[in-house]
């Protein structure tokens, strides 16, 4: 019988891409996949540190695959892959003794199997936390979970040292993927079935082909939207900073480019900017969004934000309170403010406002982004709209979800055959999170 494995998953889109190429490196080596630990001979957990909340998590789990392999009288082989495993290394297994074997780095992921099967023969742990990845070479098999999207790496790593980011510690500096390389693995995704592209890198605005120096993240854009069967493509995140007026035009000009642009802005106050080291002000930043809006009337916006960030006052949170109304967001992603080991802002700066403070004010700001959602949502109800449908909702009352090309999600009834289709659906009510509709037989 094949060994089995199984990867959890913490974090972002690019942690998610990485357990898709762990997963098909292990499938390579002559794994099958399950869903249950129980049956797992290797557990893959993949790990993000951008909030302290993931670390707890990783901890927890570890602890409870403790008492699995007790209560079973086997213990699988644990690897620990991501963030966590590059930022803390053996300190895992001085936290959790007796459970993980394996300890991979971000850069070193290629070498998983190598790492599991030399663990089970020497039964002893193995830590491989080398920058051995280059991602001008092809970065490993891909086993996609997705029927309808397809991630695609473009850059690893980021050279911004924004003072309270941990990414450029775990996941190194700036790499470039070469163009011909994302391209090819464009053009396989399309010939798979897969309608929906998402690029992914720390900040893919600031991409540059290695391979071709004329070609910018706007050349990339352009030659992605020339593969033949992708109906959509996404990107994750551009840099306000290196948001350019050909960028902007080349997202207008090109149809196949979804209306949504995420745009992280962290804070409403020039001061907290400063502090972060993010390069930009409030007033250049609503300038941006400005030339946006004139450039895409059409788009929607969402962002990162964070509050409670070492110093911040209430009048200075009053300002992200105020530039969340002024820009109204579709969505957002917002947080606490949590020490991260290694950044500039754990280094220098001091972790100085009550916890309690933080909670009151990140209520604060996610009830106002509640009403816009709610406003901006309202107001799709009676339209139609384009949704490419690709996942079964997890609510009881409907059958399928999908987007909108403005990331919204939308929640339809309909069969399984509908996904990875394109439908008119007729919006009917809305909520803060999502709308509800009907697919239309004719607009």
């Amino acid at each position: 019988m094949a060994r089995k494995y199984l990867i959890e998953t913490f974090g972002c889109q690019m942690n998610v891409h990485d357990s898709e190429r762990m997963a098909g490196l292990l499938e390579q080596a002559g794994y099958e996949a399950t869903a249950e630990a129980a049956d797992a001979d290797v557990v893959v957990i993949n790990t993000c540190s951008v909030r302290e909340r993931a670390e707890d998590k990783l901890y927890t789990r570890l602890g409870e695959l403790r008492v699995l392999a007790a209560e079973q009288g086997r213990h699988p082989i644990v690897a620990v892959a991501g963030c966590v495993a590059q930022q803390e290394g053996a300190t895992i297994l001085k936290r959790s003794p007796g459970v993980a074997d394996v300890i991979v780095g971000t850069q070193a992921i290629r070498r998983l199997p190598m790492m599991v099967e030399q663990a089970a023969a020497d039964r002893r742990p193995v830590i491989n936390l080398d920058p051995f990845d280059d991602v001008t070479f092809p970065l490993g098999v891909t086993r996609r979970n997705d029927p309808v999207k397809a991630y695609v790496t473009i850059i690893e790593g980021c050279n911004e040292f924004c003072s309270f980011c941990v990414v450029p510690y775990t996941r190194g500096n700036e790499r470039m993927r070469p163009k011909a390389d994302i391209l090819a693995e464009v053009r396989e995704a399309a010939a798979e079935g897969r309608r929906e592209v998402q690029l992914l890198g720390q900040i893919v605005n600031h991409y540059a082909a290695p391979d071709d120096r004329a070609c910018d993240f706007s050349g990339l854009l352009e030659a992605v939207h020339a593969v033949d069967g992708i109906e959509r493509i996404r990107f994750a995140s551009p840099h306000p900073r290196h948001v350019s007026a050909r960028f902007l035009e080349t997202m207008a000009r090109l149809p196949k480019v979804c209306r949504h642009l995420h745009l992280p802005v962290q804070s409403g106050s020039t001061r907290v900017l400063d502090a972060m080291r993010r390069r930009y002000t409030r007033d250049s930043y609503l300038e941006l969004i400005g030339q946006i809006r004139e450039s895409l009337p059409d788009v929607a916006l969402s962002t990162d934000m964070i509050v409670g960030f070492p110093g911040e006052t209430a009048a200075e949170f009053d300002e992200t309170l105020t530039l969340t109304a002024a820009v109204r967001f579709h969505s957002m992603f917002s947080f606490k403010y949590s020490p991260r080991p290694n950044t500039l802002a754990d280094k220098r700066l001091a972790d100085d406002v009550h916890e309690d403070e933080k909670t009151r004010r990140i209520v604060a700001l996610q009830a106002l982004q509640r009403e816009i959602q709610s406003g901006l949502n309202g107001q799709l109800v009676g339209q139609t709209v384009d949704v490419l449908v690709d996942a079964v909702s997890r609510r009881r009352e409907v059958e399928l979800s999908g987007r909108t090309s403005t990331n919204i999600v939308v929640n339809l009834p309909g069969p399984a055959g509908w996904m990875g289709r394109t439908l008119p659906v007729r919006v009917e009510r809305a909520g803060p999170h999502s709308v509800w509709g009907t697919v239309c037989k004719s607009r």
